[in-house]
């Protein structure tokens, strides 16, 4: 198989990061590094891959707190959505609130848009638009799996009382962007288990109309 697609629990509060690779080219991407950027440049050179870009699902910090140690160790550019950024140049204030530290605010190389296709490390992620979490919180499809950050978990959404959050954009995005995709496409969240949008369509009450 040509593409690998790792997930490492990483930084406090235990952030699904993302690694997707190609083979072919001997490169990756990496979503969300939450934090222990070691671990995850140990695991990239266990596999053989260099990473060439970083992303973000959306900004707040405990998906980026390994953002700016990847930047100086491998010079990876990080994109994120355009309207995440307040919450990237906050990250330090935002996880003093929560009485954690935050090293380093990563530089953000360039946004990206709803249904741009990027084409990175050898693969095509596309990105679907998902405000609600965050105002710039997206997905991330690549073939049969979709990286969904924390709009989605298995049996549950995400939170919206965090700085940026609105419910009812949330259920939108939700209802208006995920509902119609295939049932066998594997969701992989920022945190917890993966699942399938099937499964979740049928037995997640945020998604099946028992809420």
């Amino acid at each position: 198989m040509s593409h690998i697609h790792e997930i490492l629990e990483t930084g406090p509060l235990q952030v699904n990061c993302q690694i997707l690779g190609d083979v072919a080219t001997g490169q990756a991407v990496v979503v969300d590094p939450g934090g222990d950027a070691k671990k995850i440049l140990a695991r990239l050179q266990k596999l053989q891959l260099k990473l060439t870009h970083i992303l973000a699902t959306h900004g707040h910090f405990d998906h980026i707190g390994g953002v700016a140690e990847l930047q100086r160790t491998t010079n990876a550019p990080f994109w994120i959505h355009e309207a995440d950024r307040f919450l990237v140049d906050g990250a330090a204030r935002h996880a003093a609130m929560w009485g954690l530290p935050f090293g380093p605010v990563p530089v953000i190389g360039q946004g990206f848009v709803d249904g741009q296709v990027l084409s990175v490390a050898g693969l095509e992620l596309t990105v679907i638009h998902t405000p609600g979490h965050t105002p710039g919180g997206v997905c991330f499809r690549c073939g049969e799996d979709l990286v969904v950050g924390d709009t989605l978990f298995a049996g549950s959404v995400g939170r919206t009382d965090l700085p940026g959050g609105d419910h009812d954009q949330l259920m939108a995005s939700l209802h208006g962007r995920l509902l119609s995709l295939e049932d066998s496409l594997k969701c992989h969240p920022g945190h917890g288990p993966s699942t399938t949008l099937g499964r979740e369509k049928r037995t997640n009450p945020f998604l099946n109309g028992a809420l």
